[in-house]
């Protein structure tokens, strides 16, 4: 007897084997890690006018160009090392997005000494806990928030490049901050649990 087909959020392309993965083990899983931190942002940002799948299948690519996003080495790029991202193939070869992922490493680290961690910052703009929305369809996603709104606004104060509201709310979305799987999807109610037991 078999058992029944796992619901997933309507989003999910089934036919891409790694994007049904990266929607069952990672996306909305809250994130305390400030180099997995530092991974998402670096990510969201390069993904501004493209598709979150070209993203992810560059993903591995970017692993290695920018160091497993290890942020103390990102934010020691020199201009001669941009340069030769610019010509990898396996990135995203946007010279304004390459710069802002070594702006924005430096100001990470800022931030890190600022507040003890990346993370602590980040998850005091949603009070410490997981925001966990119920939408039934596409319909129901919004692109932003009050709380993507002011996280945004805080980092552009702070010299942050390419995180405009919509860019930090699929952040928020991404790290766990915002549990947006939606209400019949099989991932929202597992990553709510997990949270709850902790």
């Amino acid at each position: 007897m078999s058992s029944k087909p796992k619901v997933r959020c309507q989003w999910v392309d089934l036919s891409k084997p790694d994007y049904v993965q990266y929607h069952d083990e990672e996306w909305g899983v809250p994130v305390y890690d400030d180099q997995q931190m530092f991974e998402f942002l670096t990510l969201e940002s390069a993904q501004a006018g493209l598709s979150w799948y070209t993203v992810l299948k560059k993903r591995a690519n970017y692993r290695r160009a920018f160091a497993d996003f290890e942020v103390a080495k990102v934010s020691r790029f020199k201009p001669a090392k941009i340069e030769k991202l610019l010509l990898d193939e396996g990135l995203i070869r946007n010279r304004l997005k390459m710069t802002a992922a070594v702006n924005n490493a430096r100001l990470f680290l800022d931030v890190q000494r600022e507040h003890g961690s990346f993370c602590d910052y980040m998850w005091a703009f949603v009070q410490h806990n997981p925001i966990v929305n119920a939408p039934r369809g596409p319909q129901d996603f919004v692109a932003t928030s009050p709380e993507s709104d002011a996280l945004s606004k805080d980092l552009k104060k702070r010299g942050f490049k390419f995180v405009g509201s919509t860019i930090v709310y699929a952040l928020l979305q991404a790290a766990g901050l915002v549990n947006d799987h939606s209400r019949d999807c099989f991932r929202r109610r597992e990553i709510t649990d997990a949270y709850e037991s902790c």
